[in-house]
């Protein structure tokens, strides 16, 4: 393995993985390896005014809020649509709503491959149907880019903006070969496989679905991460069709690296960028006529 393309964090933290085969019968410790890693990965994030466990239209869910009036970001944790849950990604919901000033519902959706397509997703759009009139963005990292994406297609409300950092897009699967960095192909096709056994039709493709219209963007990707593509060439499709769209390579760090706030310096960097776009789409919807 050639880690010479890697920042020194990012190869500390690589270095300090263990990697288990990703099996459904060894799915439950690697969920719970996930949960277990998050205080030291993650840690705990800033103080919010309000932190509050709450039903969001018969889903669980985590509202953090600082002001009673603030604009709201719901929320998608990654983790493959099989792992992850609201402890794993609370400080990072915590940073994005100190830096944003927006508040974050993170939702606990329900995951594969006990639940699979679309029980996630049915989950997501519950919640967002859920929060009250007001501007809301959708945002999610890794396997929640996928269910922001698609929450945003599909909502009947408007949309503020789509967030997402490290996104899972493309059930074609056709990755670079960067498996020496961390997340492997084999593990992607493991999460597709698990969590759309049936595969996706063309409108729930973020590669192949009409995108004319969705809402502003931002798409924070990872130089030596294996989603890194699919997550630029979404971008790249949001920009032909004169979707506002910033999008950010971070070199040098691996998969999902936004989301570890206790390991990377350009995590925080990551989420002031998106703390700047989520303002931005703000000012622009307040000032609309």
């Amino acid at each position: 393995m050639d880690l010479s393309r890697l920042h020194p964090q990012a190869r500390s933290a690589l270095s300090a993985q263990r990697r288990v085969p990703l099996t459904v019968e060894n799915l439950p410790g690697v969920r719970r390896s996930m949960a277990d890693a998050a205080p030291e990965e993650v840690g705990a994030g800033p103080a919010v005014r309000e932190v509050t466990d709450v039903d969001a239209g018969g889903v669980r869910a985590r509202f953090y809020r600082d002001r009673d009036d603030a604009p709201v970001l719901l929320y998608a944790h990654g983790g493959g649509w099989v792992m992850g849950d609201l402890a794993t990604h609370d400080g990072l919901c915590r940073q994005i709503v100190h830096d944003s000033g927006w508040s974050v519902l993170a939702v606990d959706y329900r995951l594969a491959p006990e639940h699979p397509y679309p029980a996630a997703l049915e989950d997501v759009e519950r919640a967002l149907a859920w929060l009250p009139a007001g501007p809301v963005a959708v945002g999610g990292d890794s396997a929640g880019g996928w269910l922001a994406v698609m929450a945003a297609r599909r909502a009947t409300r408007p949309i503020a903006a789509q967030v997402l950092i490290c996104p899972a897009l493309d059930p074609a699967m056709a990755y670079p070969d960067l498996d020496d960095f961390g997340l492997h192909r084999d593990e992607m096709r493991f999460f597709w496989e698990a969590f759309a056994p049936g595969g996706l039709e063309a409108a729930a493709d973020p590669m192949r679905m009409d995108v004319t219209g969705m809402p502003p963007a931002i798409v924070i990707t990872a130089e030596l991460d294996v989603l890194r593509d699919e997550g630029e060439r979404y971008a790249a499709r949001l920009q032909d069709a004169e979707v506002p769209v910033t999008a950010v390579r971070h070199l040098g760090v691996n998969h999902n690296f936004a989301r570890k706030l206790a390991i990377f310096d350009a995590a925080r960097v990551a989420i002031a960028e998106i703390a700047t776009v989520l303002g931005s789409v703000l000012r622009s919807t307040t000032s609309a006529p």
